[in-house]
């Protein structure tokens, strides 16, 4: 009875001795960010877009960001594709129905860090009022000081691919006029809070 109520007072201590490591937040800093997409019109040629109004954040407890945390809201009616009238339509209940769906949002449930500076990152992107699984390719770019902030940023190239079908976008539009795959990519700066 003597040795079991040592080892439970060691347990405790040790239990009470252990720390988390602690966690890094990193945001995006938007003015040297981009989140983009790319849809083929009529089989020939490639539409650029975006979204103007985002905010992103990773939080980490280690440096090569192997078990980051991402999460990321896009604001629907900040969609730009340099064309103030597709812009519209595209807002419109023919595609992301904005007034009902007016965030994009993407919540990561895995990053896998792969060789050199590629990483797999899985999670679940929420579109038009759909949810569905994602794997994103990343390459960590850099990590620096920022030289007049002194403090550090990281860089990060997004890229992947998903089907405007699965979310249920301008099902009316075949894929003769709009290319099924909306290609996703992002280049964005974070910044160490």
């Amino acid at each position: 009875m003597k040795k079991l109520l040592v080892l439970l007072v060691v347990a405790s201590a040790a239990m009470f001795a252990f720390k988390p490591a602690a966690l890094d937040t990193w945001t995006a800093d938007k003015s040297h960010s981009k989140l983009g997409f790319v849809v083929t019109h009529l089989m020939v040629t490639d539409v650029e877009g975006s979204f103007k109004n985002f905010t992103s954040t990773i939080t980490t407890s280690k440096a090569d960001f192997s078990d980051a945390s991402i999460v990321l809201s896009a604001d629907v009616n900040s969609v730009n594709t340099e064309d103030d009238k597709r812009d519209e339509h595209l807002k419109s209940a023919d595609f992301f129905d904005a007034e009902k769906f007016p965030k994009l949002t993407f919540k990561s449930t895995s990053v896998k860090k792969l060789a050199g500076n590629k990483y797999k990152v899985s999670g679940l992107l929420s579109l038009h009022g759909v949810t569905k699984a994602v794997v994103l390719d990343a390459t960590l770019r850099g990590v620096t000081v920022n030289p007049m902030s002194k403090k550090p940023i990281a860089g990060f190239k997004v890229t992947g691919t998903i089907k405007r079908s699965d979310f249920n976008l301008g099902a009316k539009y075949p894929n003769a006029m709009l290319s099924d795959e909306i290609v996703l990519n992002a280049n964005t700066e974070f910044g160490k809070n």
